[in-house]
């Protein structure tokens, strides 16, 4: 892909468009009309029927954003996931939404990934934003935006690898500056991430250390429901399921493109069976577990393994690893031409 700063530089306005301030505006009224019904009404039908609308509005949300699918993307991981998830657990009269919360610690809890931690809830809330890490992290990202230019000479597997590298830092960037920023106006939040690179099973991966806004919404509205029926094999199979579904949506929103290919689900269902598995052989040789080091390795390989195989391959069609890479592009030169722009101060 050519490398034209200027052209960049254009594309990197459109990251900021004028539906920003306008989505966020009509999903901030939702949620507050989602909490104002939701004291008149008990959980049940006729709340769900009140919360309908606002299911709607957040789900169609993330399509405003036609110009960028960056942000687009992120809108419709906050608001047509997690907020719709949210907002219909609130009508059952569960999950993390509860009417007697103060009107902002609601309106962060229902429009971002954050899960606020209650007086009485055990464990360490999230960490304090290091300036270190995230620095390291805008220096790692920036380095692979420059590694992209040379796309077109690496194999795909070592494409895959800098993507790999490239979300896990965007991730771990934006969620936790989200968190921080519910800490500074006195929200006190519980961690998205712990270190998923030293995870020693599958399970302790999923459930434990990676994105674990995504689990948090999952346990209370898929796996506890299931699990009370059908035992706990069937709740870990329905919630990989049910992941795999949104993130086929996931890739719907980025694309713009309908049907989904597939690749998501059959990745998540991969997943799901093999934690499954992982469960049954632990518990029937839990004598016999590995050493945590090898472990930890093998856990690495096969979610590498098996992202390259089904997972990214959905990100690589219909436009969507092109448009990525000229937007990351244009994030980075606008980056430097603002940085251009700062006076020069001469240390004498």
């Amino acid at each position: 892909m050519p490398w034209h700063r200027q052209d960049a530089s254009a594309l990197a306005m459109e990251l900021l468009p004028d539906s920003i301030p306008a989505v966020s505006v009509a999903a901030a009224a939702a949620a507050l009309y989602a909490r104002a019904a939701s004291s008149l009404l008990r959980p049940g039908l006729p709340r769900l029927a009140a919360l309908l609308p606002v299911l709607a509005l957040l789900a169609a949300a993330p399509l405003a954003f036609a110009s960028s699918a960056i942000v687009r993307g992120v809108a419709a991981f906050f608001l047509a996931w997690l907020g719709a998830f949210k907002v219909a657990l609130l009508a059952a009269g569960r999950g993390p939404l509860d009417t007697a919360l103060p009107v902002l610690p609601f309106l962060f809890t229902a429009l971002l990934p954050v899960k606020l931690r209650r007086g009485g809830d055990g464990g360490s809330g999230a960490k304090s934003v290091s300036l270190v890490s995230c620095a390291v992290k805008v220096a790692i990202m920036a380095a692979l935006v420059g590694l992209y230019r040379l796309n077109a000479r690496l194999h795909l597997y070592a494409r895959l690898a800098l993507y790999s590298v490239h979300t896990y830092c965007f991730l771990d960037l934006l969620l936790p500056c989200v968190a921080a920023a519910a800490a500074a106006l006195g929200m006190e939040t519980e961690p998205q991430f712990d270190r998923p690179y030293l995870a020693s099973s599958l399970r302790d991966f999923w459930g434990r250390r990676w994105n674990l806004m995504v689990p948090a919404i999952l346990r209370p509205s898929v796996y506890d429901p299931v699990r009370a029926r059908a035992g706990g094999a069937a709740g870990v199979l329905a919630s990989f399921a049910v992941s795999g579904a949104m993130h086929e949506a996931m890739v719907c929103y980025l694309s713009l493109r309908w049907p989904p290919g597939g690749g998501m689900a059959a990745f998540f269902a991969l997943h799901g069976a093999c934690c499954v598995a992982e469960g049954w052989c632990a518990r029937r040789w839990a004598a016999r577990r590995p050493p945590r080091a090898v472990a930890t390795v093998g856990v690495g390989l096969f979610v590498a393994g098996t992202s390259f195989w089904l997972f990214f391959p959905a990100l690589l069609k219909d436009g969507v690893e092109e448009r990525f890479l000229e937007e990351w592009a244009a994030v980075a030169a606008f980056f430097l031409d603002a940085g251009g722009k700062i006076p020069y101060v001469a240390v004498r």
